[in-house]
């Protein structure tokens, strides 16, 4: 039986997803960019290799881009930093606990193409997914979101995609985009095919048939869906560059530069949320909201991603219930 998803704030998730994982009786599945093992991680790490000491299907991975962000080097041969090489005593740990865990984009030529940008948490038969929020300090702080979903059918499938995920990346090949019904909501998955993304085409096409539209991302919006955000009706969120350090900072004012648009974002807390609201001639609101940036960068790098769209007024007015607190 499937429940309304419900929005979770960084560290309400973390502590709901612990404490469903240490009671979980059959399996968890756990997917994230970026995982490090500090003190905001550790009760969920706890509890995921307890789990699979007492015999639960645990499945992990996260993406190699850990060794970058935390400041180490780009791949788990290469130590230089004290996080990196906790980041990689974790995950030695978890496998001897008996997790399935697993580095993604090892063999990938650089460490900025085909990053599995997805983040989910299967337990049983409980979803936490559609939002944007990392394991590791910094990703707990920022303004940021997870969705709770208690739906067998979805696990299911988000299961499956694991599986699938795992597979291609271990085979270093990447898959075709597409999507799949969810009660009335569609799922949309990017497989990591260079310039291939449906999440992307949905914005574009929605933007264009849209009277209004609300954007919150973490970088400015670019490539097509820049151009139709210039000229529609939009109001744009975003981090401005000083919000960001280093690579993003760069990456914020590149966006802004060539697509010319502004933010309305006016915060000092690093805005992390990636979802876009359309309102329709008709009075209709749908929304896409999930991992991806609605940067035109990340398609042409093939970056995996997942994200749902949606006409359920429940989960609209969460979002909004979001952006007026922590964005407006």
């Amino acid at each position: 039986m499937s429940s309304i998803p419900r929005l979770l704030l960084p560290t309400t998730y973390v502590s709901d997803a612990a404490k469903h994982i240490r009671s979980a009786t059959k399996r968890v599945s756990f997917l994230s960019m970026i995982l490090s093992d500090d003190a905001t991680s550790d009760e969920l790490i706890d509890a995921l290799a307890d789990a699979a000491a007492r015999g639960v299907t645990v499945e992990m991975a996260a993406d190699v881009y850990t060794y970058a962000e935390l400041g180490g080097f780009f791949f788990p041969t290469q130590l230089k930093t004290r996080q990196s090489r906790s980041s990689t005593r974790m995950g030695k740990r978890l496998i001897k606990s008996g997790v399935k865990f697993t580095w993604l984009g090892r063999s990938h030529t650089t460490i900025f193409s085909g990053r599995t940008h997805i983040k989910w948490c299967v337990v049983d038969d409980t979803v936490y997914s559609f939002g944007g929020v990392n394991l590791y300090k910094a990703g707990i702080e920022n303004a940021d979101y997870m969705f709770k979903i208690n739906d067998a059918v979805l696990a299911d499938k988000l299961i499956d995609e694991f599986h699938r995920l795992a597979r291609a990346d271990a085979g270093d090949y990447a898959y075709r985009s597409h999507s799949f019904k969810h009660n009335d909501d569609t799922v949309l998955i990017d497989g990591g095919i260079v310039g291939d993304s449906i999440i992307y085409r949905h914005a574009c096409k929605l933007t264009a048939e849209a009277s209004h539209t609300l954007l919150v991302s973490q970088y400015c919006p670019n490539g097509k869906l820049g151009r139709l955000l210039k000229t529609h009706n939009a109001e744009l969120y975003f981090n401005p560059p000083l919000n960001a350090d280093g690579l993003n900072r760069a990456v914020i004012r590149m966006g802004m530069f060539f697509s010319g648009l502004k933010t309305r974002y006016s915060r000092t807390r690093y805005l992390h949320a990636k979802f876009m609201i359309f309102t329709m001639p008709d009075g209709r609101k749908i929304a896409l909201t999930g991992s991806h940036n609605f940067s035109s960068t990340g398609v042409l790098l093939g970056t995996r991603e997942i994200a749902l769209q949606t006409e359920n007024p429940k989960i609209i007015k969460q979002l909004e219930d979001f952006y007026k607190e922590f964005v407006a």
